[in-house]
């Protein structure tokens, strides 16, 4: 798998490609959810946020947390129809991040002595991973996890590809899937890798685990969250969608390519979308401030036992092909900015939206970010965050690489290209 900025699609009509250069022009709006006055650091991040924009991206969110201070910026606009800006409290689909989520589940469950990390997937899905090679006596809970397993990244298949990645989401884009349905597509291949033999990014290992966190607990996938994760936060505005198609408000807009012509000057209203194509590899609907809520309380050891937040945090050198990150633990991964901070988190790409969480290791510091395309990405918004503005000015947005899925109908032309390509270590999003 390549970077993910992901392409599911869908499409909204615009009446004019001149209608989108206008949005894509729109004034940035900030504000400060503390009251207090901006920062260099934050007149960095709309900076880039900004720039972002500019490069031909719709529109940005951001939340930037430090202890008991909040700063929330925004720029470009939710829809290029109607010119409406984006506003901080939007919903948007997390994507990958979903799998932070799901590793926290998991460990859990362990604590609490439900199932261990260690437990075969035979143990827990009988017959389910075989043929092709493939052996679930052999995976572990844990392998599935860190991305170790070796199982065939399903996206990948070609037949999933062209059905999903392509104009033909126009007419798939509301088909529910079942999550055996979905990791079949990938136990048609045999496995990249002899389990445990390296780290290569893999969703089947994770529809793979949210199935293990139902035959364990014998409840939803989506329950065990809520009940673990959502509610002792007080997590109101994260959703689990199922099979629905629909957001729930406010939302932006979420706009999405329908080739991987990296010149490709068309792009389609993809929001819409069956949340089942997605389940436990990446279905969660959240906003900034939630999902900063969660990793703040993840790594200042709030929602799990010292051991399990120690495992989920042992990492793995990410050796490729899916770059943005140099190591992978459980649902987690870390890098070092250009300042030489470490942070830790996730990112993620839905077709029409790009993502990603970052904090340092305590969780004091943690910023969430939005895009509502999935065609460009900027490592100067995470490194204004970190590293303050004059660190970033040499970090221009940097074009993603698509893997995504497709869906509705509209064109336009983009109002501009960015500059560099994304660079390992400098997080873009990633897989789903």
């Amino acid at each position: 798998m390549t970077v993910r900025t992901m392409a599911r699609t869908g499409v909204i009509g615009l009446a004019a490609a001149a209608v989108a250069v206008t949005a894509f022009t729109a004034p940035a709006q900030a504000d400060s959810g503390s009251g207090a006055p901006k920062s260099q650091r934050h007149q960095g991040v709309q900076q880039a946020m900004d720039d972002l924009v500019k490069a031909g991206i719709p529109g940005v969110i951001a939340q930037l947390r430090t202890g008991d201070r909040v700063w929330n910026g925004t720029s470009g606009v939710a829809d290029l129809q109607t010119g409406k800006p984006r506003r901080a409290d939007e919903r948007y689909r997390i994507a990958s991040i979903t799998k932070t989520f799901v590793a926290t589940v998991l460990l859990d469950q362990e604590a609490d002595g439900v199932l261990s990390l260690d437990d075969t997937v035979e143990h827990w899905l009988p017959g389910v991973v075989q043929g092709n090679g493939n052996d679930g006596r052999k995976i572990t809970v844990r392998q599935l996890l860190d991305h170790t397993s070796g199982l065939f990244e399903y996206m990948g298949d070609p037949g999933y590809r062209k059905k999903f990645f392509t104009k033909e989401y126009l007419q798939s884009r509301y088909e529910t899937w079942t999550p055996l349905q979905t990791v079949k597509v990938g136990l048609a291949h045999q496995p990249d890798f002899a389990p445990g033999a390296r780290h290569q990014y893999s969703n089947t290992g994770y529809v793979l685990a949210g199935m293990i966190i139902e035959k364990a607990s014998g409840n939803s996938y989506a329950h065990e969250v809520r009940k673990r994760i959502l509610k002792p936060l007080g997590m109101r505005n994260t959703t689990l969608p199922g099979n629905s198609v629909t957001m729930p408000n406010p939302h932006s807009k979420a706009y999405s390519v329908l080739s991987d012509d990296p010149d490709a000057t068309e792009y389609f209203d993809v929001t819409e979308q069956n949340g089942s194509q997605a389940f436990a590899d990446g279905d969660i609907i959240s906003t900034t401030g939630d999902v900063n809520r969660f990793f703040r309380a993840l790594l200042g050891g709030r929602l799990l036992p010292a051991a399990q937040l120690k495992a989920m945090k042992t990492m793995h050198p990410n050796a490729g092909p899916v770059a943005g990150y140099t190591e992978y633990g459980l649902g987690l991964y870390s890098y070092r900015t250009s300042c030489g901070v470490k942070v830790w988190g996730h990112s993620g790409g839905a077709s029409g939206a790009l993502s990603e969480t970052v904090a340092t290791e305590d969780g004091r510091r943690t910023l969430s970010v939005n895009v509502n395309a999935d065609w460009n990405w900027s490592p100067a918004i995470v490194e204004s965050a970190f590293c303050g503005a004059k660190t970033a000015k040499a970090t221009k947005a940097g074009k993603a690489v698509k893997a995504g899925k497709a869906v509705k109908a509209g064109k336009a032309t983009k109002a501009g290209k960015a500059n560099d390509s994304n660079k390992a270590g400098k997080a873009g999003p990633i897989a789903r």
